[in-house]
């Protein structure tokens, strides 16, 4: 075959094309690792001091820094974890005869019945030192797990050690305990501070062990101070603060800028079934000096006692009453025989002031006369008939059964005047009813419980004068109750008169 037949090939033409593909396919591959092996040629390096921060400014960040650095240097040490265990035991039912007790005997009292063990967390302050002992202040749910009874272990976990420790007294309606522990270490105590002079805006330390978080310090600021509520039937105004607080932080300590303890860690406000919102809530410091005294001088708190039921009053109702949106607590009924009784107050008073301290609420009144000692005599100013009253009273000692002895508390009831509102609330369908006051509650077992007064009655008369408003009211029981006390009221359409009580 010619030269030229074989260049003209089918066969020589597909050589060529599959050399041409492999010399194009090595090209290109050489081509791209070219490209792409000198790695150093495409990195993209961070700039160094990209950002500029002008001296004065971070010289002042790091000043505060170097605060909170100090502070929680300084209070760290002196906030410890508590750890409590409460067993309580349930009975199981008791099967006797065979084979049971052919078996193991007849069971005794006490026997049968399974053991419960439930672990509890929480933090604590050291606040006094006695020799080797040292004592901490916490909350009183965190030694008893909330519970009404005292954890049967207490533990504190404080510098690195724990310590077995011992309850030294209790009070619940401050919601404050104390519990010691024996070391020879060292440990520092915590500074406490004036939680008068904490003030909207202030910082908040809060250092705790939420969660069993060791030595957690959140930062943020007094959200209000003064607040009201929280649970159970504390008498405590609270600080609120947005410092992160969580469980396990009750008891822990709210400390201000300069390290020292305003306040101890009590409660949150969650809708996220126990997560922090940044609403916190810590009793203030000087709520619990008197009682730290007290817890470790006489294992107890001895609180003083008025002798009165308060209650608040809004601004509507206070207007109503002619108290002119004054602050203070209203005295809905009196002891018999209490120190307000012997001093003068009486039921349908304003209490405004303690001592020339203006009074701003019923909790703060109740936490006030509390921390008075016994036997000493105090100025309560009342306002009355549109004029104010100072009284003398002397404290007595608070005694928690004489407290609950309903029969003596005068006269027992409160009542508003009926309006459209209280007819929808209290359901009152009667239209012809339109004059008197309506009962809204009945101390059980109280002057007006015994002469047979309920809830919904619709009070028209005391002691045979009418009663429209409560000034009126008020002034009949002052001025014609003294030693006997009736109502004519209406029930279920029906006009009625009660029995008589004898004072």
């Amino acid at each position: 075959m010619s030269v030229l037949k074989k260049l003209s090939s089918k066969n020589f033409f597909i050589f060529n094309l599959v050399l041409i593909g492999a010399i194009f396919g090595f090209s290109f591959a050489f081509l791209s690792f070219t490209c792409t092996s000198p790695q150093s040629k495409l990195t993209v390096k961070a700039q160094e001091n990209s950002i500029t921060i002008p001296a004065s400014a971070l010289e002042t960040a790091e000043s505060i820094q170097t605060v909170f650095r100090a502070i929680a240097d300084k209070v760290i040490p002196s906030v410890v974890e508590l750890k409590t265990v409460s067993v309580r035991r349930q009975e199981t039912p008791n099967f006797p005869g065979i084979p049971f007790e052919f078996f193991f005997g007849p069971q005794q009292p006490g026997e049968s019945g399974r053991e419960f063990r439930s672990q509890g967390l929480g933090s604590g302050i050291i606040v006094r030192q006695q020799n080797d002992t040292y004592f901490v202040l916490t909350n009183n749910h965190v030694v008893t797990g909330g519970g009404d009874n005292p954890a049967d272990e207490i533990r504190v976990a404080a510098g690195g050690n724990e310590y077995p420790a011992e309850l030294v007294a209790r009070e619940p309606r401050r919601d404050l305990a104390m519990v010691k522990f024996n070391t020879p270490d060292k440990l520092p105590l915590a500074v406490l501070g004036d939680s008068d002079l904490v003030d909207v805006g202030d910082w908040a330390i809060a250092v705790g062990n939420p969660l069993a978080f060791e030595s957690s310090v959140t930062m943020g600021i007094v959200s209000a101070v003064g607040r009201t509520g929280g649970p159970g039937d504390n008498i405590n105004d609270f600080i609120q603060t947005d410092a992160a607080i969580n469980q396990g932080n009750s008891g822990g300590a709210l400390v201000n800028i300069r390290g020292e303890v305003i306040g101890i860690n009590m409660w949150i406000a969650s809708s996220t079934g126990g997560g922090s919102m940044g609403l916190g809530f810590a009793i203030p410091i000087n709520n619990a000096k008197t009682v730290i005294d007290e817890f470790i001088d006489k294992g107890e708190v001895s609180d003083g006692w008025l002798g009165v039921s308060l209650l608040d009053i809004d601004g509507t109702r206070s207007e109503d009453m002619g108290f002119g949106g004054r602050q203070g607590a209203f005295a809905s009924g009196v002891f018999l025989d209490s120190p307000a009784a012997k001093a003068g107050i009486q039921a349908g008073d304003f209490i405004t002031a303690v001592d020339g301290r203006e009074m701003r609420s019923s909790r703060q009144l109740t936490r006030v006369v509390a921390d008075l000692k016994a036997g000493e005599k105090h100025v309560f100013t009342v306002f009355r008939d549109n004029k104010t009253v100072d009284l003398n009273v002397t404290i007595a000692v608070r005694n928690n059964e004489i407290a609950a002895e309903n029969g003596k508390l005068w006269p027992g009831l409160f009542v508003v005047p009926l309006s459209d509102k209280i007819r929808i609330d209290m359901q009152i369908t009667d239209d012809k009813i339109n004059k008197g006051l309506v009962v809204i509650q009945v101390i059980d077992k109280s002057p007006a419980a015994i002469i047979g007064i309920q809830r919904r009655d619709i009070v028209t008369a005391v002691n045979g004068e009418a009663v429209n408003d409560l000034n009126t009211f008020y002034r009949i029981l002052r001025e014609k109750a003294g030693k006997e006390l009736w109502f004519d009221f209406s029930r279920s359409g029906n006009n009625l008169e009660t029995m008589r009580f004898k004072r």
